[in-house]
């Protein structure tokens, strides 16, 4: 579970203006702390399937945000991939 002030960490980190918490990038920086997390969770609880199964639909929620932006704005993709350390 993410807690509040690591969440608003994150928004102001990847933030694009002041107040924005709906971008493409803020939710991809959102769900990459939620997987991580969660990665690290299934780790030590190999048999708890239902969250696994929610670790695959956050994975696949991401996928598609990062398909959106790499269909509209390249340049944003190609910055947001490199930020997180994530495989484009």
């Amino acid at each position: 579970m993410l807690k509040a002030d690591e969440k608003q960490a994150i928004i102001k980190e990847y933030q694009l203006e002041e107040g924005d918490t709906g971008s493409p990038e803020v939710q991809i920086a959102i769900l990459s702390k939620r997987i991580a997390d969660l990665t690290e969770h299934l780790k030590s609880n190999k048999k708890d399937h239902s969250s696994r199964r929610g670790l695959y639909k956050m994975i696949r929620r991401r996928k598609g945000m990062l398909n959106y932006l790499r269909e509209n704005d390249i340049d944003r993709y190609r910055s947001i991939i490199e930020r997180l350390g994530l495989r484009g």
